[in-house]
């Protein structure tokens, strides 16, 4: 297809959608628009010509000659950098999140603990389930990759931690910052159709000052990209191994032998008296469960959208629905974390995130 056919093509499928869309109604003409988006890119890409001949042709090397620039092919670019990742790096990540959280939590160091209790004779258990249990995890250390490992892979992956740099590695250093603005773009998105709905009395929000679509598609992909550029190497490997052993740990801590050793109900109560006892103190259990849960679920939501930018606005509604409750939770838990409390709010953080001066951002703040 030649450059003046290009540019007549795109001249005339505007007037002709412009024609089309004219006389229907607000939300026929919506869910058509979208269908006729997808036809236009459909169409401009199967009447592109190779970009092989094109180049040819433009230096004057084909068969015809130096030809004239209107009639050299125009080829067709696709703008594919939004879909290079790799998913199973996002996955990993997800569960990376979590892992880190339950690490937080001090899970790791509790079964350490038992397992030196059982070890040292120190914990009235003989021949229950957690005392064979714990008689496996001595004799076969099935954990590969220990706290230097996991420290290393959050450092890499979330710039959490105080581990060393790898030399040459990848360290996604802005994930909170991304992560934090993508859930506030997710809250604010649904407190805005939320109010839409209630001053309006329909469920439609033409103009929203902040937290659209557009933002929430701009931040995950952005999250997206730094995620996967920074889960290479052992990080697949290391989720698998440590979520499998986190949940054995997790039904061991839930034994009746365990629980009754230390006059628990349920293995959260285990792992508080435990890190009561032995660890200096719970830290954050109830913050940190939700944020683990939460967290996690975001960012497999970000892992399998494509963030298309001409998705129908209601869809993304509904598909973006679990996601924007989670962020909710997960705002309100780690505003109660020790970091947390800085949390300049919803508003501030997103105007910020955006490029908003700061200035700006505290006084829609106050």
């Amino acid at each position: 297809m030649a450059y003046e056919t290009h540019e007549t093509i795109q001249r005339l499928w505007q007037r002709f959608v412009r024609e089309q869309l004219g006389d229907l109604p607000p939300e026929q003409r919506r869910r058509i628009e979208q269908e006729f988006e997808a036809r236009f890119g459909t169409l401009l890409k199967d009447a592109a010509g190779d970009g092989a001949d094109a180049f040819i042709d433009l230096i004057g090397f084909g068969k015809d000659g130096v030809r004239p620039f209107g009639e050299v092919n125009y080829p067709y670019l696709p703008a594919d950098f939004d879909e290079a990742v790799i998913p199973s790096q996002l996955h990993a990540a997800a569960e990376l999140y979590f892992i880190y959280q339950t690490e937080r939590m001090q899970v790791f160091k509790v079964t350490d603990v038992l397992r030196q209790l059982y070890r040292d004779g120190r914990i009235r258990i003989q021949r229950g389930p957690g005392a064979r249990g714990l008689y496996l995890l001595e004799k076969w250390k099935p954990l590969r990759y220990g706290l230097k490992d996991r420290m290393i892979a959050y450092m890499r992956t979330f710039n959490y931690g105080k581990a060393p740099r790898p030399a040459g590695a990848v360290v996604n250093k802005n994930f909170h910052y991304q992560f934090v603005a993508l859930v506030s773009a997710l809250a604010q998105y649904y407190r805005d159709l939320t109010i839409g709905e209630v001053i309006r009395g329909s469920q439609s929000l033409e103009q929203r000052p902040f937290g659209n679509v557009a933002t929430i598609q701009r931040l995950g992909t952005d999250l997206r990209y730094a995620l996967d550029r920074a889960s290479y190497g052992n990080i697949v490997a290391l989720t698998h191994e440590t979520v499998l052993y986190l949940k054995q740990v997790m039904e061991l801590l839930d034994t009746p032998d365990i629980k009754k050793a230390f006059d628990a109900n349920t293995k959260w109560d285990v792992i508080e008296q435990v890190a009561n006892r032995f660890l200096g103190g719970a830290r954050e259990l109830s913050q940190r469960s939700k944020m683990a849960e939460s967290g996690r679920r975001v960012l497999v939501w970000v892992a399998g959208n494509d963030f298309d930018t001409a998705i129908d606005p209601a869809l993304f509604q509904v598909e973006a629905q679990p996601a924007g409750a989670h962020a909710e939770a997960w705002l309100a838990a780690y505003r109660m974390t020790y970091e947390g409390r800085r949390f300049p709010g919803v508003s501030t953080s997103l105007r910020w995130a955006v490029g908003l001066p700061a200035k700006d951002a505290r006084m829609v703040a106050s």
